[in-house]
């Protein structure tokens, strides 16, 4: 039943003001005092508004309602035209004799500050509190601003990168801007940022009570750790000028335990003081159960304990500005509406903070104010870039095929007990299935075999074992495949368990946070085995290979796991790391852009909701065709047992006939039918029947082939195997000689090579979607001196590689072929012979280089001693390093 305007206000409205704290609801000039009162019918003189709030005898607000069918956001436009007819009133903002307006169905409010010409409205989740709306009266931002305006960021410790993430997000809030998103690479200091920019946001007074979200608890103690080392003013840590605050931590939580975090008092949350100064940082999944107790389950929460939270009330103005780390998690839509529910809640400055930019995380946060991505990071030094190393499995790619008389071991998901037996009949193991329904030992030891051969070549280079993150398929009870993975890789390593282990979630893992501080900071475990524990959020410089034997489908979670990589660490002189892929990741994600579209995995509605939907009516045969698929998939799940506990519903206990009847006992019977179906003992045993037996396979038999090569890592962002690369660099160099002069002339015209055309080729090779570069030529070539002239004339002519140095000898043997050279001239021939080498062209411009200039090597002096003829000379060289 439609409630009209009236019982709309009273069913719905006035209980949210009384929920706010605006009582007493009274009736326009029955008041004896307006100290603290909502005044219904409130005469002005443009008309009566619905209500107006008093708060110490001043009008704080107008608020005009409206019933549940009328959408209250254009309704500010009556609730305006109220506000600017109070008379007796000692405000007045451009015509306006309130600060503040709202506009209301009784379901979703819409609220106005008037105080500043060109405001913005915008939804909030409930009424502000009488205290909340003298706090916005008495705030005075623009003072905030021109704090904003007249001090540069210019902290000493913050990159170039930095500073402009902060200048952007400061822009957008002088701009008025309350959500916005920043889009920084995973490893280019996100926190450090946000950091700074809070002290900023603090110290100017536009921040005062600082809400800092993440999404583990592990996360929530590397930030508690980062505040309180930031030195915000000189001699003067973050922690001395501002209050910073946390959730309860165990002391294995932390990694500095020079300090005891603060667990933020409860009354912080329920009653917000303006003089409070504070930083507050929490998991998304505590503040939830703050905001709305309990949930009867908490996906991605399985790691952290917030048995202690319960729920309280919390206004909605706890909180100026609140910083959403990580804000791309949302692979489940439950895991999208976590975030959306707790930020909504909020009447504050909202920002984002991500490394991955979802489609649906830019639709809540509205606009990137700043976005500093991965090949820029690369490009200027602050990440490091990675070899893909491709690793083939005959079983991954086509599965297994069993043929009679074949023993496999079949062990309970339940209990991990193993029985074996002989198959009478063959039996087909798809690829898809691997690692979640069976498993075939040869192929996990085949690829742990493969990767220790690299990972032996590194240790043998660097003289240090490199640190390797090894992502599993699962990590599920009795069937882990991380459990597999670390048996075998202790097996092959041989140098004991505390050199490879196991950091998940699981109940199994002791310790887990402390487990990764071991694996950052000590050589041991040189192995770490993963699902997902380590995907995001936790910074591992050292780490120099990732290996995917985990099928990932989400880009963002996809870029997470890169990112454990990219990190630079000079202490071991890291300028790349390497991908082993041994699951098509790197194929699945080659042309995927830097921004991804993947939505959120659409929600699971239960069997209670899509039978309430077809008893209701709503999209009945649609929901009628899902609940026979659910049912369908009860039948083949369901066992005897099952069956015999059905047969008190449905004849025979048979679940998938009745499925298949079900269309037409609804069109038959449907008083009868829906009453079994909304029979709450019925719906318990749908959500709750006895399952058959499932059993993990393992089969020993099958003999797998694992090969494995570097790809190259394309400019676009492909991985490529190397003969293709080679393949698209010979057709680039042999179609477009007359479009890219530098080929033209080494093909050509060798008696016009010089630093231009060297410039030149680089340029227009380094531009094409490859990424034509000598580093990637050279890899792909396996000719890891191979110069670039060589390189292009092999493509062209087939002519043998040679290296720099070897080119660069026998253009001067050429040279010295048909003269002779004094002992003066020789030296500089030697100086020039070295800048050759690297450089493959020469001009008179470098002779003002240092290796130059140190040796006493001014063009004058060595254009005197070959008698004036430098130039002359140069050209011939560079003819002769062309040919």
């Amino acid at each position: 039943m439609t409630l009209s305007e009236k019982a709309t206000r009273k069913l719905r409205i006035d209980k949210a003001l009384i929920s706010s704290g605006w009582e007493p609801i009274i009736r326009a000039g029955t008041e004896r005092r307006r100290g603290l009162v909502a005044l219904e019918e409130y005469p002005t003189d443009n008309g009566p508004a619905d209500y107006a709030l008093f708060h110490r005898e001043q009008p704080l607000a107008i608020v005009e309602a409206k019933k549940l069918t009328v959408g209250p956001q254009n309704v500010l436009q009556q609730a305006l035209r109220y506000a600017s007819g109070v008379s007796d009133s000692p405000f007045s903002f451009n015509g306006y004799h309130v600060p503040f307006v709202y506009s209301t169905n009784g379901e979703l409010v819409y609220f106005q500050d008037l105080r500043q010409p060109n405001s913005r409205s915008r939804q909030v989740s409930r009424f502000h509190t009488p205290e909340a709306l003298r706090e916005l009266l008495e705030r005075d931002d623009g003072q905030a601003h021109e704090w904003l305006r007249a001090n540069p960021v210019s902290h000493p410790l913050l990159r170039p990168y930095q500073r402009e993430a902060i200048e952007s997000v400061e822009q957008a809030l002088l701009d008025g801007k309350r959500r916005m998103l920043v889009a920084m690479a995973t490893g280019t200091g996100k926190t450090l940022t946000m950091i700074a920019l809070l002290y900023r946001l603090m110290k100017s007074g536009l921040a005062r009570r600082v809400l800092f979200l993440v999404d583990r608890r592990a996360l929530a103690a590397q930030a508690v750790t980062a505040f309180n080392k930031f030195e915000a003013e000189r001699g003067l840590k973050f922690n001395q000028i501002y209050e910073i605050y946390s959730q309860r931590f165990r002391r294995e939580d932390l990694e500095d335990d020079r300090f005891d975090p603060r667990v933020l008092p409860t009354s912080y949350l329920t009653n917000p003081d303006v003089g409070q100064a504070f930083v507050y940082i929490s998991t998304i999944q505590r503040m939830r159960i703050n905001l709305f107790g309990m949930p009867e389950g908490m996906p991605g929460a399985e790691a952290d304990d917030d048995s202690d939270a319960g729920q309280l009330d919390i206004p909605i103005h706890a909180f100026d500005v609140i910083i959403a780390d990580e804000c791309h998690r949302g692979y489940t839509s439950s895991e999208d509406s976590k975030w959306r529910e707790v930020l909504e809640h909020f009447d504050g400055i909202k920002i984002g903070l991500t490394a991955t930019p979802a489609a649906h995380t830019k639709a809540y946060f509205n606009d990137i104010v700043y976005r500093y991505e991965y090949d820029r990071a690369v490009r200027e030094g602050y990440l490091v870039d990675y070899d893909p190393v491709l690793v083939q499995s005959e079983i991954t790619l086509k599965g297994a095929f069993l043929q009679p008389g074949e023993e496999v071991a079949l062990k309970d998901r339940e209990s991990g007990q193993m029985r074996f037996e002989f198959l009478e009949d063959e039996r087909e193991l798809p690829a898809p299935s691997i690692d979640m329904e069976w498993a075939a030992p040869d192929r996990d030891r085949k690829i742990v075999h493969e990767l220790a051969r690299y990972l032996r070549e590194q240790e043998a280079e660097g003289r240090r074992f490199p640190k390797t993150l090894v992502f599993a398929h699962n990590d599920l009870p009795h069937v882990s495949h991380a459990d597999r993975l670390v048996d075998m890789l202790r097996d092959e390593f041989g140098r004991g368990d505390a050199f490879v282990q196991k950091i998940t979630g699981s109940p199994s893992v002791d310790r887990p946070l402390q487990r990764i501080r071991e694996f950052r900071n000590r050589p041991e475990p040189g192995i770490v085995v993963t699902v997902d524990l380590l995907s995001t959020g936790v910074d591992i410089p050292a780490l120099e290979n990732i290996v995917f034997l985990r099928p990932v489908r989400s880009r963002i979670l996809f870029e997470q796991m890169m990112g454990r990589g990219t990190r630079r660490c000079d202490e071991i002189g890291k300028t790349k790391f390497t991908i082993f892929d041994a699951v098509g990741v790197l194929d699945y994600f080659a042309r995927a852009t830097g921004f991804t579209a993947d939505p959120p995995d659409k929600p699971t509605r239960t069997l209670v909701e899509i039978i309430d939907a077809i008893h209701g009516n709503v999209d009945r045969d649609y929901n009628l065709r899902v609940l026979t698929r659910r049912l369908q998939r009860i039948g083949k799940d369901v066992s005897a047992e099952g069956r015999d506990d059905f047969r008190g519903f449905i004849p025979n206990g048979d679940i998938a006939a009745f499925a298949r009847d079900l269309p037409g006992a609804i069109e038959r019977d449907w008083s009868g039918t829906m009453g079994l179906l909304r029979n709450t003992d019925f719906q318990r045993l749908l959500a709750n029947y006895r399952r058959a037996q499932r059993v993990f396979i393992i089969a020993e038999s099958p003999q797998d082939v694992v090969v494995s090569g570097y790809l190259i890592h394309t400019a676009d962002g492909r991985a490529v195997r190397p003969g293709d690369y080679l393949t698209a660099f010979q057709a680039f160099v042999l179609e477009n000689p007359a479009h890219v002069e530098a080929i033209e002339i080494l093909l050509k015209r060798p008696t016009e090579w010089d630093t231009d055309a060297l410039r030149e080729l680089r340029q227009k090779l380094g531009a094409q979607p490859e990424g034509f570069t000598e580093e990637r030529l050279r890899r792909a070539y396996q000719h890891e001196l191979a110069d670039l002239i060589s390189i292009v004339k092999h493509a062209a002519k087939g002519e043998p590689l040679l290296s720099a140095e070897e080119r660069v000898e026998q253009a001067l043997n050429r040279l010295r072929a048909n003269r002779e050279f004094t002992e003066q001239q020789e030296h500089w021939l030697g100086l020039i012979r070295n800048h050759l080498i690297e450089n493959l062209a020469i001009e008179k411009q470098d002779f003002n280089l240092i290796n130059f200039t140190h040796a006493g090597g001014t063009w004058g002096r060595v254009d005197r001693d070959f008698d004036g003829k430098l130039n002359e000379l140069l050209t011939e060289i560079n003819t002769s390093i062309a040919q």
